[in-house]
């Protein structure tokens, strides 16, 4: 576009001056004008949402005789093409605007209204009006609302809860193939009893299942839609089906079965259901990062660290030091989860400015929430593709650090006492011998009795050689 290819839009404040190649127009550009402070845009699915909205409540206008056939087809045309991406260059407004994110409802309603014009043939012909058709039933105020959780609860739907899925059976398949691998257990990073391989994976596979649990937590609350409240919840100027036709609508085209929120005073003076969105995030993030973390402790070495596991080699690891390999992939899922929680205090802090009838923070929110799903989903993606897959056992490795390890004295205390088994403990720490080797010196136990007290194998089932507490 050349320097002053422009065109004149006209909007209640007056004319403005617009890009020719704009199918927005005067109250977009305002805040275009307005809002040049960060650069960060709505993200597709957002814009997606917003399309499936104005889609949906073209042709359930029609359904109830308020828009003709002709306005109907245009807007859901125009409105397609929303939804497919085909108009994401024509959504350039920054995240950080208006409150109520009504500069960019009003971005969608001008884009399609004018794409309306280009699909008559008339570029001049107002037929089809930004506010009295495109938005027609609807107020900014309950249209982003609504598409804040329809965007995120697809996005959880096909992209975080396959990618948590995938995840899971990965782990779950370690957890089965390090099933008969005993290595040391650690508690305060310190020697403790054994275990086996097996049961750690074990756990980080159950901790994956509990975040499937919690999307689906978040999908629940997230079906509930603002729309049908318009301005401040009372469903001033819109029919009395309208929200019930929409949501069937959206139910076709998402698979999700979003309803008419329960009390429109509550779904658009708060936003309690996309800080719980977020806080199950966060938890998710939790998991993923103490998960990623131990994959990196118990890689690590792999000559002088602990060295039980070995991750697959994914890139050169150092400048100055050749053949150093890291754990990068957990790096990147430990630096992704760092940057979810960070979401969630902006998204929490954000959800407590609902004052009276409006959240004045819903874009800040809308674009931290996607984020933090889009972040998740595709980082647990490649952690599972690139690292856990790959995952091997260090077998020797982790049978020398059970053998040398001085928790293995454990075991005897219910057989010779606490005192007595802290003595060989002790010793074997000040000399370096495994406590076998000082149990047999001082024939503490019959051999035969010996042998199956210090069994790690045993140690490592409910109840173990002994009885003693943690």
């Amino acid at each position: 576009m050349t320097a002053g290819a422009c065109r004149i839009e006209k909007d209640s404040m007056g004319e403005m001056s617009v890009p020719e190649s704009a199918l927005y127009g005067a109250s977009t550009q305002r805040a275009v004008l307005n809002f040049p402070v960060s650069g960060y845009r709505f993200s597709r699915p957002f814009i997606r949402a917003l399309g499936l909205l104005k889609w949906a409540a073209a042709q359930t206008n029609h359904d109830l005789g308020l828009l003709d056939a002709h306005r109907s087809a245009l807007i859901v045309q125009a409105a397609e093409e929303v939804i497919e991406g085909k108009l994401d260059e024509q959504f350039p407004l920054d995240i950080f605007q208006t409150g109520s994110g009504t500069s960019t409802n009003m971005n969608a309603n001008e884009v399609i209204a004018h794409r309306c014009r280009q699909l008559a043939g008339e570029k001049d012909d107002p037929s089809v009006h930004q506010n009295d058709h495109v938005n027609m039933g609807q107020s900014s105020n309950d249209v982003i609302p609504s598409a804040i959780h329809i965007s995120a609860a697809e996005e959880l739907q096909n992209h975080l809860l396959p990618a948590l899925q995938a995840l899971q059976t990965e782990l779950e398949g370690k957890a089965k193939a390090f099933h008969d691998i005993i290595k040391i257990g650690r508690t305060h990073l310190m020697d403790a009893t054994p275990v086996r391989l097996g049961q750690g994976f074990g756990g980080y596979a159950q901790q994956i299942a509990y975040a499937q649990d919690r999307v689906r937590k978040a999908l629940e609350v997230l079906r509930e839609l603002a729309l049908g409240g318009t301005a401040v919840g009372t469903g001033l100027n819109r029919p009395e089906n309208f929200p019930g036709k929409v949501m069937r609508h959206l139910q076709q085209r998402t698979g999700i079965e979003f309803r008419e929120a329960s009390n429109h005073f509550e779904a658009q003076g708060g936003k309690d259901a996309v800080v719980e969105t977020s806080g199950h995030l966060k938890t998710i993030a939790v998991s993923l990062f103490k998960i990623a973390n131990d994959l990196r402790w118990l890689s690590s070495g792999p000559r002088c660290g602990i060295g039980e596991i070995q991750l697959p080699a994914t890139q050169p690891g150092s400048s100055i030091m050749p053949g150093k390999v890291n754990p990068v992939m957990c790096e990147s899922v430990m630096m992704v989860c760092a940057q979810v929680i960070g979401n969630d205090s902006c998204i929490t802090w954000a959800g407590a400015n609902g004052n009276l009838e409006l959240n004045v923070m819903m874009p800040v929110m809308a674009h931290n929430l996607l984020e933090s799903i889009r972040l998740l989903a595709n980082v647990c993606q490649v952690f599972t593709e690139k690292c856990v897959r790959g995952i091997t056992a260090n077998e020797e490795r982790c049978r020398e650090l059970v053998e040398l390890s001085m928790a293995m004295v454990t075991s005897l205390a219910p057989k010779i006492g606490y005192d007595r088994a802290a003595e060989i403990a002790k010793e074997s720490a000040k000399t370096g011998r495994t406590v076998r080797e000082i149990c047999q010196e001082k024939k503490v136990l019959p051999e035969a009795e010996l042998n199956a007290a210090l069994d790690p194998i045993a140690m490592t089932e409910p109840g173990g050689t002994g009885s003693g507490g943690g």
